[in-house]
């Protein structure tokens, strides 16, 4: 292999290794709670507690997450656009209407587990 190549296949190796290092962040399991507040996120928009949004503590905002909610098996797509949560044991914050989808509004939170999508 000639020294541009070899280059390359190290560039290619390195990103690669940064992804899969990058992405465990998107991938936990443990309680999640909802809100439907109407102030601004942290993103900068207005809550929408409609929306399938999401708080975390550090993924970027936009990015996409499936939760799954793991006493009932429903799944929903959620956008990071706010921080949170800010109690130990929660990994997400879910807007209403997300956790109207995974069935858990009434008993306030639930264990999930979430992806990167």
């Amino acid at each position: 292999m000639n020294k541009p190549n070899q280059t390359a296949l190290v560039a290619v190796t390195i990103a690669a290794g940064l992804m899969v290092a990058a992405s465990p962040a998107a991938a936990q399991c443990g309680r999640a709670s909802w809100y439907a507040l109407t102030s601004k996120t942290a993103s900068g928009e207005r809550m929408n507690p409609s929306a399938l949004t999401a708080a975390h503590r550090t993924l970027p905002f936009g990015t996409k997450l499936r939760v799954t909610n793991r006493n009932n098996g429903r799944s929903v797509v959620v956008r990071i656009n706010d921080r949170g949560p800010f109690i130990k044991g929660r990994v997400i914050d879910l807007s209403k209407g997300a956790a109207g989808r995974l069935g858990f509004i009434s008993s306030g939170h639930a264990a999930v587990c979430t992806d990167r999508v």
